[in-house]
């Protein structure tokens, strides 16, 4: 292949981001706070405040957004808290919903 054409075909190549999704976290009468702010923190990651300040919008709006992340991520991480809800016996909800672009 000549450089004329490897220039072509890499210039015709167009790359775009990928679609991001927020996990949505819904507010119930069960889940205590503190489990809410163990899943905010051991599995989305964020800080013990940020944690604790996510957890009361949840508790005070009725849902609020864990995190934003590709596909597969946000899949994973909502099935590992659906897993540790279900363990500990609370029926946290969470979803997952496209972000727009």
């Amino acid at each position: 292949m000549n450089t004329n054409t490897q220039d072509l075909i890499e210039h015709d190549i167009a790359l775009r981001e990928p679609s991001l999704f927020a996990v949505i976290i819904h507010n119930d009468d069960i889940t205590t706070m503190e489990f809410v702010t163990e899943i905010l923190v051991n599995i989305f990651h964020k800080t013990p405040p940020s944690a604790a300040s996510l957890m009361l919008e949840v508790h005070e709006a009725g849902h609020g957004v864990a995190g934003v992340y590709v596909f597969d991520i946000a899949v994973t991480k909502k099935a590992q808290a659906d897993l540790l809800s279900m363990e500990r016996g609370f029926p946290l909800r969470l979803t997952i919903r496209e972000e727009e672009q």
